[in-house]
């Protein structure tokens, strides 16, 4: 589902020859063809006009736990990594950042189509380790009571500070 051109383009792209799909343009349309018809896999763009994907999830999420329909698992087209969290929330099974590409997206529906999940890795967080590359008088410097670093809340944003310094990011 998408009101976006190119974003259905984008997804028809990868289909087979064997593959059918229904091109609807907005969620209330979606839920109506699955109504009729429940799909193998729902693709959704996350931003699309008066029904978003985020809320067409949680209908059919609705729809299937009133026995109205069975299970149809989606896949959200997402315009931003912070949209996650909202994918996530509406018990999405997959998500994929856009722009899209044909590789993430094959990767996507062959996971949601056997059964499993598919998050996105690109522009994924990257784990800092806070304290790496601290010496013993820097660490304990950081030592809360006790000397257990991050025992209290202005380790915690003076630890913050420090892996902002490593990475080479900060204001200063």
């Amino acid at each position: 589902m998408s009101d976006v051109p190119w974003v259905r383009d984008d997804v028809k792209a990868v289909l087979t020859p064997s593959d059918t799909a229904r091109e609807v343009t907005s969620g209330v349309d979606l839920v109506l063809a699955a109504r009729e018809r429940a799909p193998d896999l729902a693709v959704l763009d996350m931003q699309t006009g008066q029904m978003g994907g985020m809320a067409t999830c949680l209908e059919l999420r609705l729809e299937e736990s009133a026995d109205r329909l069975p299970h149809v698992p989606v896949l959200l087209l997402l315009d931003r990594r912070p949209d996650v969290f909202l994918a996530r929330r509406a018990q999405a099974e997959g998500y994929v950042l856009k722009p899209v590409d044909p590789i993430r997206l094959r990767r996507a529906f062959r996971a949601l189509l056997a059964g499993g999940t598919y998050e996105d890795p690109t522009r994924a967080p990257v784990p800092v380790l806070v304290g790496a590359g601290q010496d013993e008088d820097a660490a304990a410097a950081h030592a809360g009571p006790g000397g257990v670093a991050g025992d209290t809340a202005t380790d915690i944003v003076d630890a913050t500070a420090v892996a902002a310094v490593e990475q080479g990011g900060g204001d200063g």
